[in-house]
């Protein structure tokens, strides 16, 4: 269903249970990540970060999922293309801004991982590793424990279509299926695993891979942030209500190239990207909101200031935060002998 143009469409958040004020919050969450990614860019072309990793074309999704999920109980396992989801679960610019400089204070890791390599204790952003989809598993586990203590909450894991032909995401899903865990997968299918498009990758919907383990999966529109929050709210309510997993595959664009590292134009054509640019759930829920009466040009002016000064401040309180000290390398890294020993 599109988010413009009917009256229907006007008070489609309002069937989905969102208020006026939420829906603004899921538009600013989502400008929000691309305001960030926007900076990184030009940080690290300015040699002021090392590498980045975009999100753009993705927020849509990420932020829908967040707000269909409890901020205040569930668990997140998020893969590196996720600054919609983490902003919109309680990180901050900051935090981000640190990683990215890769100074000592980074809640994530400080500063010992790439960027992307999301962790946040106070939050239940579960720490995620280099490996790709090696998250499945994890979430599954903490699923698992969510069942064996009769806790209600749900782990939430995301990840790219490339990396859904890992046997990570296979052995996951067969154990989550089995054991009907509180589990919610899903997959940002951005249509691009590095340089390899989508019909080298896949014979089939990822989605449809859930029949194989017992559970549902359905295919979502990944620009329509609507869409993928009915989805994910849905999601929950089975796995809270003892029905298991489901799996939800959004599909999506890379706008971006894959990182800062790639030349994307090497294995796609600027035409293909152009057209993509016209179907960003960025402007269109910003249009969405506009014709709900909620929103206008002006307001949309005042918040793209608000978080230019707030990405300003960002940038400026990591660029001169401290560097982790050579000494603390091995902080965190092994147990002191004192709790057991290496």
């Amino acid at each position: 269903m599109s988010s413009q143009g009917t009256a229907d469409a006007v008070h489609r958040h309002q069937q989905l249970g969102l208020s006026d004020g939420e829906v603004l919050d899921m538009y600013k969450y989502m400008l929000l990540a691309r305001k960030f990614d926007e900076r990184c860019l030009l940080l690290q072309r300015a040699g002021k970060i090392n590498f980045h990793v975009s999100g753009v074309g993705q927020e849509a999704a990420q932020v829908g999922a967040a707000f269909g999920l409890d901020r205040d109980h569930d668990y997140y396992l998020p893969y590196y293309r996720d600054y919609g989801f983490v902003l919109a679960v309680g990180m901050t610019p900051r935090e981000l801004m640190l990683s990215a400089f890769a100074k000592a204070e980074d809640p994530n890791s400080g500063g010992r991982q790439m960027p992307g390599h999301f962790g946040h204790k106070k939050l239940r952003i579960v720490t995620g590793s280099s490996p790709v989809t090696t998250q499945v598993p994890h979430a599954v586990g903490f699923a698992l424990a969510a069942k064996m203590k009769k806790q209600e909450f749900v782990s939430f894991v995301t990840f790219g279509e490339g990396s859904s032909n890992q046997g990570d995401f296979h052995e996951g899903a067969n154990f989550a299926g089995v054991h009907k865990l509180p589990v919610i997968i899903m997959c940002e299918n951005n249509q691009y695993a590095i340089s390899v498009p989508i019909h080298k990758q896949l014979s089939g919907k990822i989605s449809d891979r859930a029949q194989g383990y017992g559970f549902p999966g359905l295919r979502v529109d990944g620009n329509d942030a609507l869409e993928v929050y009915a989805a994910v709210k849905e999601a929950r309510r089975r796995a809270i209500a003892g029905e298991g997993p489901t799996l939800i595959e959004a599909m999506m664009y890379r706008l971006s190239p894959h990182s800062t590292s790639d030349n994307d134009l090497a294995y796609r054509t600027k035409e293909e990207v152009e057209e993509n640019w016209k179907k960003d759930g960025v402007p269109r829920m910003k249009n969405y909101l506009i014709d709900c009466g909620i929103w206008d040009e002006a307001r949309d002016a005042d918040l793209a200031s608000q978080l230019a000064l707030e990405m300003k401040e960002a940038t400026e309180y990591a660029d001169n935060a401290p560097y982790p000290k050579p000494e603390d390398t091995l902080t965190h890294v092994y147990a002191d002998s004192e709790e057991g020993g290496r």
